[in-house]
Protein backbone atom coordinates (compact mmCIF):
# COMPACT_ATOMS: atom_id res chain seq x y z
CA UNK A 1 0.00 0.00 0.00
CA UNK A 2 1.73 3.58 -1.10
CA UNK A 3 0.56 6.95 0.02
CA UNK A 4 1.01 9.52 -2.62
CA UNK A 5 1.17 12.83 -1.07
CA UNK A 6 -1.01 15.79 -3.10
CA UNK A 7 -0.06 19.73 -2.55
CA UNK A 8 -3.11 21.95 -3.53
CA UNK A 9 -2.59 25.56 -3.67
CA UNK A 10 -5.83 27.19 -3.46
CA UNK A 11 -7.94 30.38 -3.38
CA UNK A 12 -8.47 31.34 0.36
CA UNK A 13 -12.08 31.41 -0.29
CA UNK A 14 -11.54 28.00 -1.52
CA UNK A 15 -13.93 24.88 -0.21
CA UNK A 16 -14.72 22.88 -3.38
CA UNK A 17 -11.14 21.44 -4.94
CA UNK A 18 -10.21 20.50 -1.24
CA UNK A 19 -14.23 18.41 -0.91
CA UNK A 20 -14.21 17.19 -4.85
CA UNK A 21 -10.36 15.61 -5.63
CA UNK A 22 -10.51 13.95 -2.23
CA UNK A 23 -13.82 12.41 -3.04
CA UNK A 24 -12.65 11.02 -6.41
CA UNK A 25 -9.73 9.66 -5.59
CA UNK A 26 -11.53 8.32 -1.90
CA UNK A 27 -13.33 6.26 -4.65
CA UNK A 28 -11.07 5.20 -6.69
CA UNK A 29 -9.46 4.02 -2.60
CA UNK A 30 -12.32 2.09 -2.94
CA UNK A 31 -11.81 -0.11 -6.20
CA UNK A 32 -7.92 0.54 -5.99
CA UNK A 33 -7.24 0.12 -2.17
CA UNK A 34 -2.78 -0.60 -2.83
CA UNK A 35 -3.04 3.61 -3.53
CA UNK A 36 -3.70 6.32 -1.27
CA UNK A 37 -3.82 9.89 -1.01
CA UNK A 38 -2.79 12.45 1.45
CA UNK A 39 -3.83 15.83 1.10
CA UNK A 40 -1.78 18.97 1.94
CA UNK A 41 -2.77 22.67 1.29
CA UNK A 42 -1.67 26.16 0.60
CA UNK A 43 -3.97 29.08 -0.09
CA UNK A 44 -3.91 32.44 -1.25
CA UNK A 45 -5.65 35.60 -0.75
CA UNK A 46 -8.10 36.03 -2.67
CA UNK A 47 -12.38 36.78 -2.33
CA UNK A 48 -13.64 38.22 -5.21
CA UNK A 49 -13.39 36.79 -8.65
CA UNK A 50 -11.93 40.24 -10.61
CA UNK A 51 -9.19 41.11 -12.89
CA UNK A 52 -7.36 42.81 -9.78
CA UNK A 53 -7.62 40.04 -7.08
CA UNK A 54 -6.82 37.34 -9.02
CA UNK A 55 -3.22 38.93 -10.45
CA UNK A 56 -2.83 39.95 -6.56
CA UNK A 57 -3.32 36.27 -5.65
CA UNK A 58 -1.14 35.27 -8.49
CA UNK A 59 1.85 36.94 -7.18
CA UNK A 60 1.67 35.12 -3.59
CA UNK A 61 2.31 32.13 -5.79
CA UNK A 62 6.08 31.36 -4.77
CA UNK A 63 4.83 31.79 -1.40
CA UNK A 64 2.38 29.23 -1.28
CA UNK A 65 4.68 26.77 -3.10
CA UNK A 66 7.81 27.28 -0.48
CA UNK A 67 5.02 26.44 2.25
CA UNK A 68 3.76 22.86 0.39
CA UNK A 69 7.54 22.10 -0.29
CA UNK A 70 8.09 21.61 3.41
CA UNK A 71 5.28 18.66 3.24
CA UNK A 72 7.43 17.02 0.40
CA UNK A 73 4.44 16.44 -1.79
CA UNK A 74 4.63 13.64 -4.28
CA UNK A 75 2.44 16.02 -6.73
CA UNK A 76 1.19 19.50 -7.26
CA UNK A 77 -2.17 21.24 -7.93
CA UNK A 78 -2.53 24.74 -8.81
CA UNK A 79 -6.43 25.07 -8.66
CA UNK A 80 -7.64 28.52 -9.50
CA UNK A 81 -8.31 28.20 -13.03
CA UNK A 82 -9.34 31.81 -13.68
CA UNK A 83 -6.98 32.85 -12.15
CA UNK A 84 -4.39 31.36 -14.78
CA UNK A 85 -6.18 31.62 -18.29
CA UNK A 86 -7.02 35.58 -17.49
CA UNK A 87 -3.41 36.18 -17.65
CA UNK A 88 -3.33 35.20 -21.30
CA UNK A 89 -3.32 32.44 -23.57
CA UNK A 90 -0.43 29.77 -22.65
CA UNK A 91 0.15 31.14 -19.60
CA UNK A 92 -0.38 27.69 -17.51
CA UNK A 93 3.00 26.64 -18.79
CA UNK A 94 4.77 29.50 -17.21
CA UNK A 95 2.72 29.25 -14.11
CA UNK A 96 3.75 25.60 -13.47
CA UNK A 97 7.41 25.98 -13.96
CA UNK A 98 7.47 28.71 -11.60
CA UNK A 99 5.90 26.18 -8.85
CA UNK A 100 7.95 23.80 -10.28
CA UNK A 101 10.87 25.86 -9.66
CA UNK A 102 10.31 26.89 -6.52
CA UNK A 103 9.89 22.99 -5.08
CA UNK A 104 13.23 22.31 -7.02
CA UNK A 105 15.16 25.27 -4.60
CA UNK A 106 13.11 23.79 -1.63
CA UNK A 107 14.93 20.15 -2.18
CA UNK A 108 11.56 19.13 -3.11
CA UNK A 109 10.94 18.64 -6.28
CA UNK A 110 7.89 17.59 -7.75
CA UNK A 111 5.59 17.46 -11.02
CA UNK A 112 3.29 20.23 -10.94
CA UNK A 113 -0.51 20.50 -12.27
CA UNK A 114 -2.67 23.21 -12.86
CA UNK A 115 -6.54 23.21 -13.38
CA UNK A 116 -6.14 25.55 -16.35
CA UNK A 117 -3.58 23.08 -18.37
CA UNK A 118 -5.45 20.17 -16.54
CA UNK A 119 -8.48 21.40 -18.60
CA UNK A 120 -6.89 21.67 -21.87
CA UNK A 121 -5.34 18.12 -21.74
CA UNK A 122 -8.93 16.47 -20.68
CA UNK A 123 -10.42 18.28 -23.80
CA UNK A 124 -7.28 16.40 -25.65
CA UNK A 125 -7.76 13.02 -24.18
CA UNK A 126 -11.39 12.93 -25.43
CA UNK A 127 -10.41 13.84 -28.77
CA UNK A 128 -12.66 17.19 -28.24
CA UNK A 129 -12.13 19.61 -31.12
CA UNK A 130 -15.46 21.93 -30.36
CA UNK A 131 -16.60 22.56 -26.42
CA UNK A 132 -19.46 24.07 -24.97
CA UNK A 133 -18.88 25.30 -21.56
CA UNK A 134 -20.54 26.35 -17.97
CA UNK A 135 -18.29 28.92 -15.81
CA UNK A 136 -19.60 30.69 -12.63
CA UNK A 137 -17.67 33.96 -13.59
CA UNK A 138 -18.90 37.13 -14.64
CA UNK A 139 -18.87 37.55 -18.69
CA UNK A 140 -15.78 39.30 -19.42
CA UNK A 141 -13.40 37.06 -17.56
CA UNK A 142 -15.50 33.89 -19.70
CA UNK A 143 -14.58 35.66 -22.53
CA UNK A 144 -10.98 35.17 -21.45
CA UNK A 145 -11.61 31.44 -20.81
CA UNK A 146 -12.90 30.87 -24.06
CA UNK A 147 -10.00 33.15 -25.71
CA UNK A 148 -7.87 30.84 -24.01
CA UNK A 149 -8.82 27.37 -24.79
CA UNK A 150 -9.46 28.76 -28.60
CA UNK A 151 -5.90 29.49 -29.07
CA UNK A 152 -4.87 25.95 -27.98
CA UNK A 153 -7.03 24.98 -31.08
CA UNK A 154 -10.58 24.34 -29.46
CA UNK A 155 -13.29 25.81 -30.66
CA UNK A 156 -15.79 26.72 -27.94
CA UNK A 157 -19.01 27.08 -29.50
CA UNK A 158 -21.30 28.19 -27.07
CA UNK A 159 -21.13 29.56 -23.34
CA UNK A 160 -22.77 30.63 -20.23
CA UNK A 161 -21.71 32.24 -17.54
CA UNK A 162 -23.28 32.33 -14.49
CA UNK A 163 -22.47 35.35 -13.04
CA UNK A 164 -21.18 35.25 -9.97
CA UNK A 165 -17.96 37.27 -8.65
CA UNK A 166 -18.15 36.64 -5.03
CA UNK A 167 -15.96 33.41 -4.70
CA UNK A 168 -17.51 31.88 -1.83
CA UNK A 169 -20.83 32.21 -3.13
CA UNK A 170 -19.10 30.05 -6.28
CA UNK A 171 -19.24 26.91 -3.71
CA UNK A 172 -22.62 27.01 -2.55
CA UNK A 173 -24.06 27.11 -5.99
CA UNK A 174 -26.52 23.61 -6.28
CA UNK A 175 -24.72 21.12 -8.48
CA UNK A 176 -27.89 19.84 -9.08
CA UNK A 177 -28.92 23.24 -11.06
CA UNK A 178 -26.26 22.61 -13.66
CA UNK A 179 -28.59 19.81 -14.85
CA UNK A 180 -31.06 22.30 -16.35
CA UNK A 181 -27.92 25.18 -16.95
CA UNK A 182 -26.72 22.41 -19.74
CA UNK A 183 -30.36 22.73 -21.49
CA UNK A 184 -29.23 26.10 -22.02
CA UNK A 185 -26.33 25.84 -24.33
CA UNK A 186 -26.19 25.40 -27.94
CA UNK A 187 -24.76 21.89 -28.03
CA UNK A 188 -25.14 20.69 -31.88
CA UNK A 189 -21.91 21.59 -33.08
CA UNK A 190 -20.35 20.51 -29.51
CA UNK A 191 -17.80 17.36 -28.97
CA UNK A 192 -17.61 17.19 -25.71
CA UNK A 193 -19.44 19.46 -22.62
CA UNK A 194 -17.33 21.04 -19.73
CA UNK A 195 -19.98 21.41 -16.99
CA UNK A 196 -17.89 23.66 -14.74
CA UNK A 197 -15.22 25.66 -15.95
CA UNK A 198 -14.18 25.98 -12.62
CA UNK A 199 -12.70 24.39 -9.81
CA UNK A 200 -14.67 26.15 -6.79
CA UNK A 201 -17.94 25.71 -8.28
CA UNK A 202 -19.61 22.04 -7.22
CA UNK A 203 -20.24 19.76 -10.22
CA UNK A 204 -19.32 16.54 -9.77
CA UNK A 205 -22.26 14.73 -8.76
CA UNK A 206 -24.07 16.23 -12.02
CA UNK A 207 -21.40 15.09 -14.46
CA UNK A 208 -22.90 11.18 -14.59
CA UNK A 209 -26.46 12.36 -15.40
CA UNK A 210 -25.56 15.32 -17.56
CA UNK A 211 -23.70 12.99 -19.89
CA UNK A 212 -26.22 10.31 -19.87
CA UNK A 213 -29.12 13.23 -20.51
CA UNK A 214 -26.46 15.11 -23.39
CA UNK A 215 -25.09 12.03 -24.97
CA UNK A 216 -21.65 13.89 -25.17
CA UNK A 217 -18.29 13.02 -22.65
CA UNK A 218 -18.58 15.62 -19.79
CA UNK A 219 -15.94 16.53 -17.77
CA UNK A 220 -15.33 19.67 -15.49
CA UNK A 221 -11.85 21.81 -14.05
CA UNK A 222 -12.09 19.10 -10.80
CA UNK A 223 -12.24 16.10 -12.59
CA UNK A 224 -9.63 17.41 -15.61
CA UNK A 225 -7.37 18.07 -12.74
CA UNK A 226 -7.47 14.30 -11.04
CA UNK A 227 -6.97 13.33 -14.55
CA UNK A 228 -4.14 14.88 -14.84
CA UNK A 229 -2.44 14.15 -11.02
CA UNK A 230 -2.85 10.51 -11.61
CA UNK A 231 -1.41 10.62 -14.51
CA UNK A 232 1.68 12.12 -13.02
CA UNK A 233 1.86 10.00 -10.43
CA UNK A 234 2.12 7.23 -12.61
CA UNK A 235 -1.17 5.73 -11.51
CA UNK A 236 -4.38 4.62 -13.73
CA UNK A 237 -6.72 7.36 -14.42
CA UNK A 238 -9.87 5.52 -13.02
CA UNK A 239 -12.15 7.78 -10.97
CA UNK A 240 -15.55 6.62 -10.49
CA UNK A 241 -17.70 9.56 -11.19
CA UNK A 242 -15.37 11.11 -13.43
CA UNK A 243 -15.99 9.20 -16.07
CA UNK A 244 -15.34 11.61 -19.30
CA UNK A 245 -11.49 12.79 -17.80
CA UNK A 246 -10.44 10.10 -16.60
CA UNK A 247 -11.77 6.90 -17.78
CA UNK A 248 -11.57 7.41 -21.80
Amino acid sequence: MTDHHIGLIVPSSHLTMETELPRMLRAREAELPEDRFVFHSSRMRMRHVSPEQLRAMNAQTARAARELADARPDAVASACLVAIMAQGPGHHCAAEAEIAEVLRGQGAPAPVVSSAGALLDGVAALGARRIAVVTPYLGELTALVCAYIEDAGVEVVDALSLEVPDNPAVARLDPGALLDHWRRLDLRRADALVLSACVQMPSLAAIGPVEEASGLPVLSAATATAYRVLGELGLAARVPGGRAAAER
